[in-house]
């Protein structure tokens, strides 16, 4: 699957986030190294601790699956450019440094890091 692609994936998948306190909707779709992708949008709390990222989401709905090896996961806002958030990046790590990590900030611009990039001090406990 092509970056844009799955940046498209992201892009068609943030009007289902909800988000209704910070009105800032994320959709994310997360490719697996089996060919598989995983959607996953942000879901807003009023116990605002209890918020959940698009990031996350759709990692969870992808681990639920069986799946714990990851290439890619594509970021997309209709508010412009986001990357993940602090707690995404850590949580995104423990299944591995190398993932890229796809965001744009007009839907044709790609740009891509890598989650040891944007988490530079990431950690995994050794099991």
């Amino acid at each position: 699957m092509k970056d844009r692609e799955l940046f498209a994936m992201a892009q068609e998948i943030v009007p289902k986030a909800y988000a209704p306190f910070s009105k800032f909707r994320v959709g994310a779709a997360l490719l697996t190294k089996s060919g598989e992708v995983f959607t996953g949008v942000n879901v807003e709390n009023s116990s605002y601790g209890a918020t959940i990222c698009a990031e996350r989401t759709a990692f969870v709905k992808a681990v639920s699956e069986g799946h714990r090896e990851f290439e890619a996961i594509a970021v997309a806002t209709d508010e412009g450019e986001a990357l993940p958030c602090g707690i995404c990046r850590q949580f995104m790590f423990e299944f591995g440094g190398d993932l890229r990590i796809i965001t744009s900030e007009d839907g044709d611009h790609l740009h891509i890091h890598t989650l040891k990039e944007l988490l530079p001090g990431g950690f995994k406990l050794n099991q």
